[in-house]
């Protein structure tokens, strides 16, 4: 399998008049946040198949796949990469530093969505020393990688450790853009599902600086009372 088959695979399953509409969805006008991106309007379903029926392509062709213009090329490249990673318990730490080295080409909430955690937390979980990586990454000029820096740390979460999650958190409170603010809160609300005093003590100290969105999305599983009285405040 090669570049030339996966990419005539992708093409094949094309559907422009979707295509138009997900555009939309993604903000691709100008001046909004994915502006100039490309879609051939395949679904992610769609998506996952072609990657694992090319799950043995190269990695110096998933890297050229990466540099697509197109935007499910480049979901697709990050699908291998997670599959590849999970499968191959050697190529991990190949696979993690490839992904740093091409955040700029992961330039869109989705793809940072279905490849951090799986990733870039997935191999930080077992090597506490190295999650620093995260905190500079939050601290990043670049939209993309300051969502990553946060969503990468849902793997910590599913494994009920919340310290890194609630600290990069802090970090990220007054960041001006709406997609930060609702990863934030969609990750206090998954701590928040899995301990709720631990998130209700985040909330005391820190919700006077959140944006209404990153609290709205964290309290979005308590009773209504609650969360009428947290958005009352």
């Amino acid at each position: 399998m090669n570049l030339s088959e996966i990419k005539k695979e992708i093409t094949k399953h094309a559907n422009h008049e979707k295509a138009k509409f997900i555009a939309g969805y993604f903000k691709t006008g100008k001046g909004e946040y994915g502006e100039g991106d490309v879609f051939l309007g395949l679904t992610v379903p769609e998506s996952r198949k072609i990657a694992v029926k090319f799950k043995d392509l190269p990695l110096n062709d998933v890297e050229e796949l990466l540099k697509s213009q197109l935007h499910e090329e480049r979901l697709i490249a990050l699908l291998l990469l997670v599959h590849n990673f999970k499968i191959h318990k050697e190529k991990q730490k190949e696979i993690f530093d490839f992904y740093l080295k091409n955040t700029s080409r992961i330039n869109n909430w989705d793809l940072v969505d279905l490849s951090a955690p799986n990733i870039v937390g997935e191999y930080l979980f077992t090597r506490k020393g190295e999650r620093s990586i995260l905190y500079n990454l939050s601290k990043s000029p670049s939209l993309w990688e300051r969502r990553i820096a946060i969503v990468a740390t849902y793997s910590f979460i599913k494994n009920n450790e919340f310290e890194d999650t609630l600290e990069i958190s802090k970090t990220l409170l007054n960041d001006k853009h709406d997609l930060i603010h609702k990863a934030v809160g969609w990750m206090l609300r998954e701590v928040g599902k899995r301990d709720k005093e631990v998130l209700e003590t985040f909330l005391e100290k820190h919700y006077k600086d959140m944006a209404r969105t990153t609290l709205r999305y964290a309290i979005e599983r308590f009773p209504e009372s609650e969360r009428k009285r947290w958005m009352g405040k």
